[in-house]
């Protein structure tokens, strides 16, 4: 049964005094999580409540690194129940664009989806081997086209209107992904990060403040992903999609969707 969650997201308020005449507002920023619950503290996550930082981090490596690992192959299945459309059971609804597209248009063609690796494969240089490379907590359905213009290329604000996008923007070194995606994205990424430190011969995958980080096993901004995360919190499709992972696939969780404070207790 999926889990209960019980959020209390902090809002941000702002306000001036008539006398205050020429005061200079300050910027408004994205708030922090607050604390969550879930029906997983006194279970799954009973070794990392209560902790943060460096402990914390290394506590829930632990905790998601017991898991039940496919095959590339087996992805494109997956997919299409990790990534169903709620309001159509013979659709999958794509990152980055939004759109709901057939689950049988799966392929290299235009017009079809593929597998996208929300941690660029080269980043690292996993490719798709069994691990990182089929690991379904980074992995989505996407536009063929809109993927390619992602590409490999490290997470940041700005650029110009990617087509078929959805809001999506890129430059020459980095995607934004549209609104309601950019939360998700910064938890898969961070959730990366943290199940794979080196330690079962992969690379340590580590988040930065780069952009062009090529094939070195890091992916950048760790400061805007953190933002995004503030701005757009777990969504009942996320919520739903890391369950499914949870019961049907690898038995393991991505942290981030059921304690989003976390990003802020870690880094």
């Amino acid at each position: 049964m999926p889990a209960t969650h019980i959020r209390r997201w902090k809002t941000l308020a702002l306000t001036t005094s008539a006398v205050l005449v020429g005061l200079t507002l300050p910027t408004m920023t994205a708030t922090p999580a607050s604390a969550t619950t879930t029906a997983y503290d006194s279970t799954y996550y009973k070794n990392a409540v209560g902790k943060t930082g460096s402990a914390l981090k290394s506590s829930l490596h632990t905790i998601i690194s017991s898991q039940t690992k496919i095959s590339y192959s087996a992805v494109w299945n997956a997919l299409m129940v990790t990534d169903q459309d709620p309001n159509n059971s013979n659709n999958v609804i794509l990152l980055y664009s939004g759109t709901s597209r057939a689950k049988s248009l799966n392929g290299g063609d235009v017009g079809d989806w593929n597998r996208e690796h929300v941690w660029a494969k080269s980043h690292g240089d996993f490719g798709e081997v069994t691990g990182p490379g089929t690991d379904l907590h980074h992995l989505r359905p996407a536009d063929v086209q809109v993927n390619s213009i992602r590409g490999n290329k490290d997470f940041d604000n700005g650029g110009s209107s990617v087509s078929g996008g959805g809001g999506s923007l890129t430059d020459s070194d980095s995607f934004e992904p549209r609104d309601a995606d950019k939360g998700d994205v910064a938890r898969m990424i961070l959730y990366m990060a943290v199940r794979y430190d080196g330690g079962d011969g992969f690379a340590d995958l580590e988040p930065n403040e780069k952009v062009s980080n090529g094939s070195n096993p890091y992916i950048g901004k760790l400061s805007v992903l953190k933002e995004w995360s503030d701005e757009d919190p777990p969504s009942a499709f996320e919520e739903k999609r890391n369950q499914v992972i949870y019961d049907t696939y690898q038995h393991n969780r991505n942290p981030f969707i059921d304690h989003p404070e976390w990003v802020d207790a870690i880094w």
